[in-house]
């Protein structure tokens, strides 16, 4: 039995003890949260038998397999390498840090310690990942030319999005989504890049960005935090298209020919929440001593950071690091 400790007690922790509470050879452990009235009450909500005060606490019990990080992402680097050094597996949220360097750096030490560090991007372990793959790869759309997509919720209450200090903004917050959906379907592949945003007090709003990979293959995106979008993608191809309800999460995939008819929907399987693929991938990397999933890279971590540092170079935007 995989035993996970959490760091952070906010919401997507609360969403990631559910889930694992739902599965079978993992259970939470533990949780940590800097204020212990917080993680006493998170641990109460969950069942969760320990309870820590303290991250440096809670990374000295030796019973801990798999640290599931879930801080803001400024502190991403910070608790990733605690969580290294300690000697503990590690499922860290997305972002994956706030800039490339930082991501080396600890991939780095994962790779010297020989530990699991993988990015907890759930759409990269969903099973739509490769039933959308098989659909391109069948033929049925053609040769694939462009596609379009978009990310967007009204985040006007969470405070972390419009604070500059804390990195926040739509690139890091959900624009992460769509350069990874993009490298899914045209290839971990190089890509010319073009970006605009529109900011207020200091952070990017709304993104619009569009990548041209190679033979002219182009991803054209939006991602917002200031209102709610339909989330769609839709993929070209020269016979026909692939319409995908919510790319954050698919819940349909419609195929159409090229005189626009629907010829194929599929659905997705039921699921718990959704993080129970990355969880699952992390058992069985841990079971098979292996420091990095084979759903996502390491490189291919490091590269979608360095993709987001270009974007915001081009923007003259720099963010925060917490070492």
């Amino acid at each position: 039995m995989i035993k996970m400790a959490i760091m952070g007690a906010g919401a997507i922790a609360s969403k990631m003890a559910y889930t694992v509470n739902s599965m079978k050879d993992i259970e939470v452990y533990a949780i940590a949260s800097r204020e212990i009235q917080k993680a006493e009450v998170f641990a109460q909500e969950h069942g969760i038998a320990k309870v820590y005060g303290s991250y440096e606490e809670m990374l000295r019990d030796e019973n801990i397999d798999l640290v599931y990080i879930a801080v803001p992402h400024t502190l991403h680097y910070k608790c990733a390498k605690m969580c290294l050094e300690a000697g503990k597996n590690v499922l860290c949220e997305k972002p994956f840090c706030v800039n490339a360097k930082q991501a080396k750096e600890i991939i780095t030490l994962s790779e010297e310690k020989q530990l699991l560090l993988t990015e907890a991007i759930w759409t990269r372990y969903m099973p739509s990942r490769k039933m959308i793959d098989d659909v391109i790869a069948s033929g049925v759309i053609g040769e694939v030319t462009s596609l379009t997509a978009n990310l967007g919720y009204e985040l006007s209450e969470v405070k972390r999005i419009w604070d500059p200090e804390l990195a926040g903004g739509a690139l890091l917050d959900v624009g992460v989504y769509l350069i990874h959906f993009a490298r899914m379907v045209f290839g971990e592949k190089e890509a010319e890049i073009t970006a605009k945003a529109l900011f207020k007090d200091g952070v990017d709003m709304v993104d619009s960005i569009v990548m041209t990979f190679e033979h002219g293959k182009v991803a054209t995106m939006q991602s917002n935090v200031y209102a709610v979008q339909n989330r769609n993608g839709s993929i070209f191809g020269t016979k026909g298209y692939i319409e995908i309800t919510n790319i954050n999460n698919p819940e349909e995939i419609r195929v159409f020919n090229s005189e626009y008819k629907e010829i194929q929907l599929i659905k997705v399987p039921e699921q718990i929440t959704g993080y129970e693929y990355e969880v699952e991938a992390c058992i069985r990397a841990i079971e098979k001593r292996q420091i990095e999933c084979p759903e996502i890279s390491h490189s291919e971590t490091i590269k979608v950071m360095e993709i987001m540092d270009s974007i915001r170079t081009a923007w003259g935007v720099t963010v925060p690091e917490v070492q």
